[in-house]
Protein backbone atom coordinates (compact mmCIF):
# COMPACT_ATOMS: atom_id res chain seq x y z
CA UNK A 1 0.00 0.00 0.00
CA UNK A 2 1.33 3.60 -0.64
CA UNK A 3 1.91 5.34 2.01
CA UNK A 4 0.28 8.61 3.03
CA UNK A 5 3.43 10.53 1.92
CA UNK A 6 3.22 9.43 -1.70
CA UNK A 7 -0.30 9.68 -2.01
CA UNK A 8 -0.29 13.29 -0.64
CA UNK A 9 2.24 14.20 -3.06
CA UNK A 10 0.38 12.64 -6.17
CA UNK A 11 -2.38 14.36 -4.86
CA UNK A 12 -0.56 17.25 -5.28
CA UNK A 13 1.09 16.59 -8.75
CA UNK A 14 -2.52 15.57 -9.90
CA UNK A 15 -4.19 18.74 -8.70
CA UNK A 16 -1.57 20.79 -10.10
CA UNK A 17 -1.85 19.70 -13.30
CA UNK A 18 -5.41 19.55 -13.35
CA UNK A 19 -5.44 23.20 -12.28
CA UNK A 20 -3.31 24.38 -15.02
CA UNK A 21 -4.50 22.21 -17.71
CA UNK A 22 -8.18 23.22 -16.78
CA UNK A 23 -7.23 27.37 -16.78
CA UNK A 24 -5.42 27.01 -19.99
CA UNK A 25 -8.52 25.35 -21.74
CA UNK A 26 -10.41 28.07 -19.58
CA UNK A 27 -8.23 31.10 -20.71
CA UNK A 28 -8.42 30.31 -24.16
CA UNK A 29 -11.91 29.45 -24.28
CA UNK A 30 -11.88 25.85 -25.09
CA UNK A 31 -13.48 24.50 -21.94
CA UNK A 32 -15.35 22.38 -23.84
CA UNK A 33 -12.81 20.27 -24.74
CA UNK A 34 -13.02 18.86 -21.40
CA UNK A 35 -16.14 17.05 -22.68
CA UNK A 36 -18.26 18.11 -20.21
CA UNK A 37 -16.78 17.80 -17.32
CA UNK A 38 -16.04 21.34 -16.78
CA UNK A 39 -18.03 21.51 -13.49
CA UNK A 40 -16.51 19.01 -11.85
CA UNK A 41 -12.95 20.60 -11.75
CA UNK A 42 -13.57 22.56 -8.90
CA UNK A 43 -15.19 19.63 -7.06
CA UNK A 44 -11.78 17.40 -7.89
CA UNK A 45 -9.73 20.26 -7.12
CA UNK A 46 -11.31 21.22 -3.61
CA UNK A 47 -10.69 17.37 -2.79
CA UNK A 48 -7.30 17.07 -3.84
CA UNK A 49 -6.80 20.31 -1.53
CA UNK A 50 -8.38 18.40 1.12
CA UNK A 51 -5.87 15.87 0.81
CA UNK A 52 -2.60 17.69 0.42
CA UNK A 53 -3.90 19.59 3.48
CA UNK A 54 -4.53 16.77 5.83
CA UNK A 55 -1.27 14.28 4.07
CA UNK A 56 1.24 16.82 3.04
CA UNK A 57 1.89 20.01 5.19
CA UNK A 58 4.22 18.70 8.34
CA UNK A 59 3.80 21.19 11.72
CA UNK A 60 7.07 22.72 10.62
CA UNK A 61 6.03 23.62 7.26
CA UNK A 62 2.98 25.17 8.47
CA UNK A 63 3.75 28.78 8.92
CA UNK A 64 5.19 29.06 5.51
CA UNK A 65 2.64 27.28 4.01
CA UNK A 66 0.01 29.50 5.14
CA UNK A 67 1.90 32.50 3.84
CA UNK A 68 2.30 31.37 0.49
CA UNK A 69 -1.29 30.08 0.22
CA UNK A 70 -1.98 33.92 1.85
CA UNK A 71 -0.26 35.27 -0.89
CA UNK A 72 -1.48 33.27 -3.62
CA UNK A 73 -5.17 33.77 -2.20
CA UNK A 74 -4.84 37.35 -2.32
CA UNK A 75 -3.56 37.30 -6.17
CA UNK A 76 -6.33 34.85 -7.23
CA UNK A 77 -8.91 37.86 -5.79
CA UNK A 78 -7.30 40.32 -8.13
CA UNK A 79 -6.94 38.13 -10.97
CA UNK A 80 -9.97 39.40 -12.78
CA UNK A 81 -7.29 42.61 -13.23
CA UNK A 82 -5.36 40.35 -15.18
CA UNK A 83 -7.77 40.26 -18.19
CA UNK A 84 -6.62 43.66 -18.89
CA UNK A 85 -3.47 42.02 -20.57
CA UNK A 86 -5.76 40.91 -23.10
CA UNK A 87 -5.43 44.27 -24.60
CA UNK A 88 -1.79 43.95 -25.23
CA UNK A 89 -1.00 39.69 -25.96
CA UNK A 90 -4.96 38.33 -26.48
CA UNK A 91 -5.91 35.82 -24.49
CA UNK A 92 -2.56 35.97 -22.21
CA UNK A 93 -4.24 38.00 -19.55
CA UNK A 94 -7.68 35.24 -19.81
CA UNK A 95 -5.52 32.89 -19.07
CA UNK A 96 -3.21 33.70 -16.46
CA UNK A 97 -6.64 34.76 -14.83
CA UNK A 98 -7.97 31.11 -15.62
CA UNK A 99 -5.02 29.47 -13.94
CA UNK A 100 -4.43 31.14 -11.43
CA UNK A 101 -8.15 31.08 -10.31
CA UNK A 102 -8.05 27.06 -10.72
CA UNK A 103 -4.53 26.93 -8.52
CA UNK A 104 -6.56 29.15 -5.98
CA UNK A 105 -9.10 26.68 -6.16
CA UNK A 106 -6.68 24.00 -5.33
CA UNK A 107 -4.85 25.36 -2.45
CA UNK A 108 -7.71 27.06 -0.38
CA UNK A 109 -9.09 23.54 0.86
CA UNK A 110 -5.27 22.88 1.87
CA UNK A 111 -4.55 26.27 3.63
CA UNK A 112 -8.17 26.00 5.28
CA UNK A 113 -6.73 22.19 6.76
CA UNK A 114 -3.79 23.48 7.21
CA UNK A 115 -4.50 26.93 9.59
CA UNK A 116 -7.38 24.77 11.34
CA UNK A 117 -4.06 22.52 12.31
CA UNK A 118 -2.25 25.65 13.60
CA UNK A 119 -5.31 26.69 15.63
CA UNK A 120 -5.61 23.50 17.60
CA UNK A 121 -2.06 23.03 18.01
CA UNK A 122 -2.05 26.65 19.42
CA UNK A 123 -4.84 25.94 21.85
CA UNK A 124 -3.17 22.81 23.07
CA UNK A 125 -0.17 24.84 23.68
CA UNK A 126 -2.32 27.32 25.81
CA UNK A 127 -3.95 24.81 27.80
CA UNK A 128 -0.97 23.30 28.80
Amino acid sequence: MASQQMIGGYAFIVGAIIALIAGLLAGFGRSGLLGGIEGWVPLVLVVLGVIVGILNVKDKEITNFLIAAIALLGLAGTAGGLVTIDTVIKPLGSVLAAVVQNVAVFVAPAALITALKAVKTLAAEQVM
